[in-house]
């Protein structure tokens, strides 16, 4: 797998339903021990709460999943809660509703919308980006070409992760392996085949 989509950034939204207030922290995380870090940071800001139900996915695949209902139905708030995450096609994300009781009931099938709707409006606020696996690749180059060519790269859509100064300029970049050939034959082009790429690594981007 070279890509997943995950939260963009955390965020906080809520919703009243028939005065309950359901109040969504979403987070990004990279493992188990983080997303229930989130969860007790919630429990120990809202202490006055009845409820703090969640649901997360920590694994780049959305293989590895938890969720719980703390206290409510069965079924009526973390089911439904990891539902929408899935449905969104995230993974290393962690929802907490926290729930203040408005005095009347809502049954089983509005706790499910109430939960459900919650962490919809919290991925809202979150928004999402692509993450993608990606080779590093460097190239070094005149500085009379330089300048040229790290604007031609990033119109064709190469991501530029460094640019370093010396007796030459040295591009680093961030290429899916599909697309190596294109920036070597890009990079011929440009210089006349002189320059070509090396790869030095690779790492994870954030993609919009």
């Amino acid at each position: 797998m070279d890509r997943y989509r995950t939260v963009a950034r955390d965020a906080v939204a809520e919703i009243e339903v028939k005065r309950s207030v359901f109040r969504c922290d979403i987070a990004r995380i990279t493992d188990e021990e983080q997303a229930r870090a989130v969860v007790e940071r919630a429990r120990s800001a809202h202490r006055d709460a009845r409820h703090h139900c969640s649901a997360f996915i920590w694994t780049t695949t959305g293989s590895m999943s938890r969720s719980s209902d703390d206290g409510e139905p069965s079924g009526t708030a973390g089911a439904p809660m990891l539902e929408v995450l899935k449905g969104a096609g995230l993974t290393e994300v962690v929802a907490v509703v926290t729930r203040w009781f408005g005095g009347t009931l809502l049954g089983a099938g509005g706790l499910v919308r109430a939960y459900s709707d919650a962490v919809a409006a919290g991925l809202q606020a979150a928004g999402t980006l692509e993450r993608r696996l990606v080779t590093e690749q460097q190239v070094v180059l005149d500085h009379a070409l330089a300048a040229r060519a790290e604007s031609e790269l990033r119109n064709r859509g190469f991501s530029v992760l460094d640019v370093g100064y010396a007796e030459r300029v040295t591009l680093r970049l961030g290429v899916p392996k599909v697309e190596v050939p294109a920036l070597e034959t890009v990079l011929a082009e440009l210089s006349h085949g002189d320059a070509a790429p090396e790869r030095v690594g690779e790492r994870w981007v954030d993609l919009p």
